[in-house]
């Protein structure tokens, strides 16, 4: 029987090259196949099964009772797909590998993220959403889920990718994350730390606000630590006093969540993130959650402190590159000896830093990225349709004072050259410049939930340049994986 790529090619002649090779995949009598047809890509099933899709059904001429459906690739149909070929669904990674946050804001960016990592070892997380970001881009956890999925499919991947509900800071947060199948939940502690006030007399007061017996059991625990000791970490009655009043309500939340975790039906990874905070996450800070998580029995796969320097968005690390890999030799020395992994957040750029990461961590962390696939669309905008990213470099000048409330960074838009005064063949510099990376990095939702104009005229735009873009995503991607070692 001729194949369903030979079919397609026979039905609509001339449509042989729009038809995506990678993604044909057979299943219990059930062809499918991702193929480019009246000018936008589509799903074409046939055999056993293909009534699960929504669709047009086709019959083969000269071929009696032999049909084909042609999709389109929507929600619904992306359910039915996770039905029949599982490699579709996320997967939990556990603690033994290294992964990557694949960050896509516009949901166009997973295939050339993949074609990056498939000939890697490294682990791909392709949903990595936070609710800011839905919240500013106006898309949803199944939007960004969708994307994933057919991203998996039509490249033909199959070694496992995580889905990340990212920085969810309550319970009822990753409630709905677990509800929408989520395969690693990050939990934001900012909201449980408690901002230690100045002066021992206000730290000693919060800290005897909690339970006579539960001081003492820590006291006599802590300040008698040998583990603690053979890990170089020390803890006096005031380092004591001050890590139980910052962290422990943080660990209450975790312990709650892991529960939540506990009662869903599939694996999902737990990382803790102790990055969202002014001040850098102590080493006794670290070890003291990590303590008293094991304690409780919760199992995380992955812890992300608050390094030393400055992890600024769209920008590459700022600080002593000296400093910050001893500080992460000492992190990772306790993650390693509770047996979890080493997360690095704000990822996105952080060039400088990635040999130390591949080296301290023997290639055994989490690593986010994120928005800056964004930042390679607007490259493509800016070489392609001018006209286009002039209105958009506008809109995000416009809105920068309110979008840096939600953003940590050191943008100036004075020091970004006025528009006017750049050529058109000139516009892609500004992807070069770090105030400019900046000033168009966080104003992302002017253009995406604002003003629907831009809204569309942008994503007609990548339509039309998909393959430019795709291949621009692949590249930052693969340079980010030649910096941390996975690519010679």
């Amino acid at each position: 029987m001729p194949s369903l790529i030979e079919r397609i090619n026979e039905l609509f002649p001339g449509t042989e090259a729009s038809v995506m090779q990678e993604s044909f995949a057979f299943q219990g009598g059930m062809q499918a196949v991702c193929a480019n047809i009246d000018g936008r890509e589509q799903l074409v099933v046939s055999g056993t099964g293909m009534e699960m899709f929504r669709g047009r059904t086709v019959e083969i001429e000269k071929s009696e009772g032999e049909t084909l459906r042609i999709c389109e690739m929507d929600h619904e149909n992306c359910l039915s797909l996770k039905k029949c070929f599982s490699y579709t669904l996320p997967v939990a990674f556990g603690r033994e590998c290294a992964s990557i946050g694949c960050g896509d804001r516009l949901g166009l960016a997973g295939v050339g993220q993949l074609e990056a990592v498939k000939k890697t070892e490294i682990r791909p997380v392709m949903a990595q959403q936070s609710l800011r970001e839905l919240t500013l881009t106006g898309r949803s956890y199944e939007n960004v889920m969708d994307a994933a999925a057919w991203a998996v499919f039509k490249t033909g991947y199959r070694s496992g990718y995580g889905a990340d509900g990212d920085h969810l800071k309550t319970v009822e947060e990753v409630e709905q994350a677990l509800a929408h199948g989520m395969s690693m939940i990050t939990l934001d502690c900012s909201l449980a730390l408690c901002e230690l006030p100045e002066g021992a007399l206000k730290r000693r007061e919060l800290y005897e606000r909690l339970p006579e017996s539960l001081r003492r059991d820590l006291e006599d625990e802590y300040l008698h630590d040998k583990d603690a000791e053979g890990l170089g970490l020390f803890f006096n009655q005031p380092l004591l006093e001050e890590t139980i009043v910052v962290y422990y309500d943080a660990v209450q939340l975790a312990e709650k969540v892991w529960e939540l975790i506990q009662n869903v039906d599939y694996p999902v990874d737990l990382e803790i993130s102790l990055d969202e905070t002014a001040h850098k996450t102590s080493l006794a800070a670290h070890y003291f959650v990590a303590r008293e998580l094991e304690k409780r029995k919760v199992i995380l796969t992955s812890l992300a402190p608050r390094f030393v320097g400055e992890f600024q968005k769209a920008v590459d690390y700022i600080g002593d590159i000296n400093e910050f890999q001893m500080n992460l030799r000492e992190h990772t020395k306790i993650a390693d000896y509770f047996g979890y992994r080493i997360s690095v957040h704000s990822g996105s750029d952080k060039f400088r830093i990635f040999p130390a990461v591949e080296k301290e961590t023997k290639k055994r962390f989490h690593l986010k990225t994120s928005g800056t696939s964004y930042l390679e669309a607007l490259r493509v905008i800016a070489s392609e349709e001018p006209e286009l990213y002039r209105k958009i470099h506008q809109a995000a000048l416009k809105k920068f004072d309110e979008a840096k409330k939600y953003y940590e960074v050191h943008c100036v838009p004075s020091r970004v050259t006025v528009l006017s005064d750049v050529s058109d063949d000139k516009l892609s510099e500004y992807l070069e410049q770090d105030d400019a990376r900046q000033l168009l990095h966080i104003t992302y939702g002017a253009i995406l939930k604002d003003d629907q104009t831009l809204h569309e005229e942008l994503y007609q735009a990548l339509h039309r340049h998909e393959e430019e873009y795709k291949k621009g995503v692949q590249l930052h991607f693969e340079r980010h994986l030649r910096a941390l070692g996975f690519i010679q």
